[in-house]
């Protein structure tokens, strides 16, 4: 691993939380996403942030780590700026896992959350998938793709294909 992090201090509470760039970098956002996909067995996922330039960025770099995962050939429906109830509202539409990217500046650090769900809106927990994910990050066993076939999209939602189609 090029930049290992503390998984046990940064791998909890539903997701990922840390100060940047000192706990956590965007390249967990890379991380999360694949794991993501993998544990959750998923060809989509819903990605959306707080419209914070740091959240943009992880946002981002999770939505690669996410259609580079395995064979799943993910589909990742990104809002982009949006609210996370909203998230959870369009990621239920087409029962999808979601990611949902914060971040808060407070004496002068940033911290980042990233908050995942499961394809029922739940908040991840230890039995759900984020024991499993914090163990292929610790073990170095990030998921990347088998091939360039396997590679999953990123499609802004809404969009002019997805506007009234089901998934």
């Amino acid at each position: 691993m090029l930049n290992p992090i503390d998984t046990a201090a940064v791998i909890r509470d539903g997701g990922a939380v840390g100060d940047y760039p000192d706990r956590i970098h965007e390249g967990v956002g890379w991380w999360l996403g694949a794991c993501l996909v993998v544990t959750a067995k998923t060809s989509c996922l819903a990605v959306a942030h707080d419209e914070h330039p740091v959240s943009a960025a992880f946002a981002s770099r999770l939505c690669q780590g996410a259609i580079n995962a395995q064979h799943y050939a993910c589909t990742v429906r990104f809002l982009g700026r949006h609210s996370e109830k909203e998230l959870l509202a369009a990621a239920s539409s087409f029962g999808a896992p979601a990611a949902w990217v914060s971040t808060t500046a407070a004496d002068g650090a940033d911290t980042v959350r990233i908050r995942l769900y499961t394809q029922h809106g739940v908040l991840l927990d230890e039995d759900s998938g984020l024991a499993a994910i914090r163990d292929l990050i610790d073990h170095d066993r990030v998921p990347i793709p088998v091939n360039d076939g396997a590679k999953g999209t990123v499609v802004p939602y809404p969009s002019e294909t997805t506007q009234g189609a089901h998934p």
